[in-house]
């Protein structure tokens, strides 16, 4: 049976530049749109750090540094004491919420996948880590504070350590999925336990990723303000009661100095511990991005 051509059915006609041009467009228009928002965020950011700078940079000397805080007019005012209370508390919570969330990650990375709690889990930690610190310090409150009857740098580090649980959580499921199964075959096939293949293959393996997670953490909660309000307070005094008094912190003198004084001198002070405090995050971002990034293979 032959078959006859159809002289008739002709193949339309298509212009291959216009989708190309289009494609171009488009990919200008994005590039364009992403170089403009990387401009405006670097300068907010130079913006914030110049005026934190140029503020707080007169304020800076030893004195300031090694001096408690005191009422407006005392001579030699400082901010030692803040500093102190703003070591303690930070550690104090690193050392609650560190092993909670470790192990909470690792769970999640390496025992519940696909379960059905382990997804609720992500759930929770997605809204955990949404939520307004300012909530978390007033749960702290009635949960901690009330009952005690008082204030406490104890009761901020447990704010703290709330805000950073869900983060490191987070970090630590997302470098240990990160590490390829192979590896974990590798070890079971050769005798290990789980519990060795984890701790000693897996998590060596992102042991960069976890400590820059971590760092992180620390980072963000060193400078929140909100859940200090409701938690450890402020006072003017070395932070020799931790667990029972209020504790004096630098995001909470910033706070007071700055907005609920009305003189010159306390402002400048408060812009001092800004700086000190933006130097210390800052510092803290270049250590987990320069010691602790992937080497380039």
């Amino acid at each position: 049976m032959a078959f006859r051509s159809n002289a008739s059915a002709t193949i339309p006609a298509t212009n291959p530049l216009r989708p190309l041009f289009w494609r171009k467009a488009q990919n200008r228009l994005v590039q364009t749109i992403s170089v403009i928002a990387l401009i405006l965020a670097i300068g907010a950011m130079l913006w914030i750090l110049g005026t934190i700078f140029s503020r707080g940079g007169d304020a800076l000397s030893w004195a300031f540094l090694t001096n408690p805080s005191k009422p407006y007019g005392l001579p030699n005012n400082g901010i030692a004491n803040a500093l102190l209370g703003t070591l303690m508390i930070t550690t104090t919570a690193s050392a609650i919420a560190i092993p909670i969330a470790l192990a909470a990650g690792i769970g999640l990375s390496e025992f519940g996948k696909q379960s059905r709690f382990a997804n609720l889990m992500r759930f929770c930690i997605n809204v955990m880590m949404g939520v307004p610190s300012i909530l978390i310090g007033l749960f702290v409150y009635i949960l901690w504070v009330v009952p005690q009857k008082s204030f406490s740098g104890f009761a901020g580090a447990i704010a703290l350590a709330i805000l950073m649980i869900p983060v490191i959580t987070r970090t630590t499921e997302d470098m240990l999925r990160m590490v390829s199964d192979h590896l974990r075959e590798a070890a079971l096939a050769l005798g290990c336990s789980r519990y060795q293949m984890i701790v000693q293959i897996v998590c060596k393996s992102a042991r960069n990723g976890l400590v820059s997670g971590i760092l992180l953490a620390v980072a963000r909660v060193a400078g929140e303000t909100a859940p200090l309000l409701f938690t450890a307070l402020f006072a003017n005094t070395w932070p020799r009661e931790f667990f029972s008094n209020p504790t004096a912190n630098i995001p909470v003198l910033i706070t007071e100095s700055t907005t609920n004084s009305p003189f010159e001198a306390m402002h400048q002070i408060g812009w001092g511990a800004a700086l000190v405090i933006a130097l210390i995050v800052l510092l803290i971002n270049i250590v987990a991005k320069t010691c602790f990034r992937e080497p380039k293979k």
